[in-house]
């Protein structure tokens, strides 16, 4: 018994016709819900793409044109609502790292009202035109350490792709970056029992951001938000904190402040979330400030003695960091002046009497300074800052990138002790009203 066979070489363009308008044709059953999918926005191209290829695709195109027109006919036009086969063109689809050439049928109204488009668009195409994961896709990868010179060499080869210019990329990229700095601003904390708020800043190049990641109950790390300007600036310090209560990180809690050296800032968290918060200053940024008033010859003295006294209890540690302040007067007033400002704060977390985990990772800033190493590694190839707004969109990309990669922090089983601590703080504050008030 002979079986007769439809062959099409889908690498040539004649070949790549015959195949759409066969599943098209004969692919009715296993494609129309595939068509549904598409057109209500529901189906990931790619996903489609890795099962049947291109020329599914032109078929989809050629049956969703299908639904708008009714099926073309030879030697005549079929007009169901005024509208008609008008030919073909050349069209492009996003994937996820790349655009696809296909041809795409075209419609047009037999009769357009005054001011009206002759053109119908093909309901299939225009849903897949509308996917923005190119652009995201785009900026993950430039994000990542690609630069956009060489952008072209990253993709994944596959006949007749459309080539991505260097300009195209940066465009793409600056929207994308817009969406995900939108996103992080709209981000709402309030089901969050965020219990610690690390407070920070970053360069880039002439430009200033400001950054704060919060720490829920259960350890886990969340970016909250980011500003243009310095953390010594009180007026960005104070509007950072004051958005973060407006999405829900409100003042009614305590929470334990982990920030640098800023007094705008601690001015700030008193003014937003009141004096009532324990506030730790970064060790870290202490132990730098210290050393840039000394010559290198006393640099490892210096930090031995500051890191021995941090883990004495607060009396203990106060004393003798006062005892070396007292021996560098002479010589490096500075040094001794830099030592001595804000050193009760350095002391925040061992009075609170705090694990030895738990306070190792609460001792400073380290973990932005970690996220801020993982923005400055997927910045590095920018060398042309051009405006505070680049340099916002560019931190929340890296942010964003990185928090993707976020472990819980370091001591988290023993942070049902800082939330005891400060609920029983608050309950003592509570109690006390109450009694003043009679």
């Amino acid at each position: 018994m002979k079986r007769t066979y439809q062959i099409a070489w889908a690498k040539t363009s004649e070949g790549r016709k015959r195949l759409a308008q066969f599943l098209a044709r004969e692919g009715q059953l296993w494609m129309l819900p595939m068509l549904e999918l598409i057109e209500t926005g529901e189906c990931v191209v790619d996903e489609l793409i890795d099962v049947v290829g291109r020329a599914a695709i032109e078929a989809i195109l050629v049956m969703s044109a299908e639904r708008v027109a009714g099926p073309p006919q030879q030697g005549k036009q079929k007009e169901p609502k005024g509208v008609y086969w008008y030919g073909s063109q050349a069209g492009r689809i996003a994937l996820k790292e790349r655009q696809l050439r296909v041809v795409k049928p075209r419609l047009r109204k037999k009769k357009p009202r005054r001011g009206e488009p002759a053109e119908v668009g093909v309901p299939a195409y225009e849903a897949m035109q509308k996917d923005a994961r190119l652009a995201d896709r785009m900026l993950s990868i430039v994000i990542n350490g690609v630069s956009t010179r060489n952008y072209q060499k990253v993709l994944p080869e596959m006949a007749e792709q459309v080539g991505i210019s260097r300009s195209s990329v940066s465009r793409e990229s600056i929207e994308a970056g817009e969406r995900l700095l939108k996103s992080l601003a709209e981000r709402d904390f309030s089901q969050l029992d965020l219990l610690i708020i690390y407070v920070d800043g970053m360069q880039f190049g002439d430009f200033h951001v400001i950054a704060a990641v919060g720490v829920d109950s259960e350890g886990h790390k969340h970016v909250l938000g980011l500003r243009e300007g310095a953390s010594e600036n009180a007026v960005v310090a104070k509007a950072l904190l004051e958005d973060l209560v407006a999405r829900g990180v409100k003042p009614t809690r305590r929470r334990l402040f982990v920030i640098d050296g800023s007094k705008a800032l601690r001015t700030a968290i008193d003014q937003v979330y009141g004096r009532r918060n324990p506030v730790q200053r970064c060790r870290k940024h202490k132990e730098r400030n210290v050393l840039g008033h000394l010559p290198k010859q006393q640099h490892d003295q210096a930090k031995a003695t500051l890191r021995a006294a941090w883990r004495l209890d607060q009396k203990q540690g106060m004393a003798k960091i006062e005892q070396y302040a007292s021996w560098l007067q002479r010589d490096w007033p500075s040094a001794a002046g830099s030592l001595r400002e804000g050193l009760e704060e350095m002391y925040t977390i061992n009075r609170l009497g705090l694990p030895s985990e738990l306070r190792r990772c609460l001792s400073s800033t380290n973990l932005i300074d970690s996220t801020d190493s993982g923005v400055r590694y997927r910045t590095r190839r920018v060398t042309n800052w051009q405006d505070g707004l680049m340099a916002l969109r560019w931190a929340a990309a890296g942010f964003l990138e990185t928090e993707k990669h976020y472990r819980r922090i370091m001591g988290y089983k023993q942070l049902w002790v800082l939330k005891v601590l400060l609920d029983e703080s608050a309950d003592e504050e509570k109690i006390a009203k109450k009694r003043q008030a009679g």
